[in-house]
């Protein structure tokens, strides 16, 4: 999976392939769906949420330029897959994740315990468009489902110098967002290509 992502050009950096390399997938994954674990494509987890595709995660990865001591805020835990992966990137930080759906979040936090390589990680119930105020700032924040708009709370809970990655349009597909905050009501925005995520749901959500 991982020598595809590279010669696809997904995966570029060192510190990216080695996080994606050592996290086993099929953990991550429901049992009746792990034959297709290493399939680049999106995967059913329940309560109608997905593990991202492969090539999607590698993307948000490599574009949110993640250093080994950043504090990272992720929307959408799902099964806990991605926010693995980049607690390995930020190998010296930590990465806080928030999910509306009690039951992910149980299974997350098991998968994660299953997996065994992960780094801190530490999973909540709640509103993800709302950011995880208690923790703020944040160096990075992603968000794995799409948006209508950019919710003002992520916003807000960046540090300057800081990275949002979020997918924003219709529930049928968005555009992914890099907004990196420049000043204390500044921000600089660009447009890295098309996505479809399932819908964000909550306060600043569908």
């Amino acid at each position: 999976m991982v020598e595809k992502l590279i010669s696809y050009g997904y995966l570029r950096s060192e510190k990216v392939i080695r996080a994606m390399l050592r996290v086993p997938r099929h953990e991550f994954v429901p049992e009746d769906k792990r034959k297709y674990a290493y399939s680049d494509e999106p995967l059913p987890i329940g309560e109608g949420q997905t593990i991202s595709a492969p090539h999607m995660i590698a993307i948000m990865c490599e574009a949110l330029q993640i250093e080994s001591d950043h504090h990272i805020l992720e929307v959408g835990t799902g099964s806990g897959y991605h926010a693995c992966v980049v607690s390995l990137i930020a190998d010296k930080g930590e990465v806080y994740s928030v999910e509306r759906h009690a039951r992910l979040v149980e299974i997350a936090r098991r998968n994660i315990i299953r997996a065994g390589c992960c780094g801190k990680v530490t999973i909540v119930v709640g509103d993800g468009t709302l950011g995880y105020e208690e923790k703020a700032p944040y160096d990075r924040i992603y968000v794995t489902a799409g948006a209508p708009r950019v919710p003002p709370p992520l916003l807000q809970q960046l540090k300057v110098g800081g990275k949002l990655l979020i997918p924003v349009g219709s529930k049928l597909g968005q555009e992914l967002k890099r907004i990196t905050r420049i000043g204390d009501d500044e921000y600089r925005e660009e447009n890295l290509g098309g996505c479809v995520f399932v819908p964000l749901v909550g306060k600043y959500g569908w």
